[in-house]
């Protein structure tokens, strides 16, 4: 099933995110539809750093190169604000659609942009923004989704947000994405525009942590869990990892540890294992 034909489904297709192509293989192994590639997540993972506009396109478009090689689900891309201007996210098009998107996220923030559910943001001028959706639907040969998000709501409230949303999907943009609402009132009023909407659930976030069915029932066609496998991860390791420095082993935590199986399983290894077999020299 193609992206397009998931969130059209407006089932609030569930997307957990993935910084990297091990993650990338946990979340297809476990089952789900489609993976969201966070750009927050790369700032983290490989840069060690906040969310707040450092990473570049050539950080992105190596993750989503290499995830693409690791799975065959949809990849739904966090392009930040396109990385310039209309001719930046021209070129941004290209360049991920090349590695593997099915779709990009494009956002209004002021460069440098910050997580969403970060305070300090700023939007810039519809005349800014507009231009990029129209290149972005002008650079894409294949049939890749455009999702452009707003940060309005938060500086200018939800009705200036939808004014918002409702002019990207007039420049042409596929899906539209409301980040940050505050309640479910704000949330159904979202899902009610004329194009399928991103929900954006963050553990510890602005946004209600509304379940999937109640999400459905309002319209939703995606919704993320950008950083739920990150958040796992940073906790487990630093559990593990304490435990290793205050004891010198792992035989009190080895209950939280994938075993030497496992670890191979998610990697795959029995497909390389067979590769390897049929090249094998005579």
């Amino acid at each position: 099933m193609t992206l397009r034909e998931i969130v059209a489904r407006r089932q609030a297709v569930l997307a957990p995110g993935a910084a990297n192509a091990l993650f990338a293989r946990i979340i297809e192994d476990q089952g789900f539809e489609c993976i969201y590639i966070t750009g927050a997540g790369i700032a983290n993972m490989a840069l060690g750093a906040p969310d707040i506009g450092l990473t570049t396109l050539d950080d992105i478009a190596q993750t989503v190169s290499r995830i693409a090689d690791a799975v065959t689900l949809p990849l739904i891309v966090d392009a930040d604000t396109g990385f310039g201007n209309a001719v930046n996210t021209w070129r941004t098009m290209k360049v991920l659609e090349r590695a593997g998107a099915c779709a990009i996220q494009l956002e209004d923030q002021v460069f440098p942009k910050r997580c969403g559910h970060f305070n300090g943001k700023g939007v810039v001028p519809l005349s800014e923004m507009l231009p990029k959706i129209k290149a972005a639907t002008d650079a894409r040969t294949k049939d890749t989704l455009i999702i452009a998000r707003t940060d309005a709501l938060a500086m200018e409230g939800l009705d200036s947000a939808l004014e918002r949303a409702e002019a990207f999907i007039e420049a042409g943009a596929d899906m539209t994405f409301v980040e940050a609402p505050r309640d479910a009132d704000q949330m159904r009023r979202i899902a009610a525009l004329g194009v399928p909407q991103v929900a954006n659930i963050v553990h510890g976030g602005k946004t209600p942590a509304l379940t999937q069915s109640e999400l459905a029932d309002m319209g939703f066609g995606i919704v993320l869990y950008a950083n739920a496998a990150l958040q796992a991860a940073v906790r487990a390791s630093s559990d593990v990892l304490a435990s290793l420095k205050a004891t010198g082993s792992l035989n009190a935590v080895h209950d939280r540890l994938a075993s030497f199986d496992e670890r191979q399983a998610t990697v795959a290894k029995g497909k390389w294992d067979a590769l390897e077999q049929r090249f094998k020299a005579e």
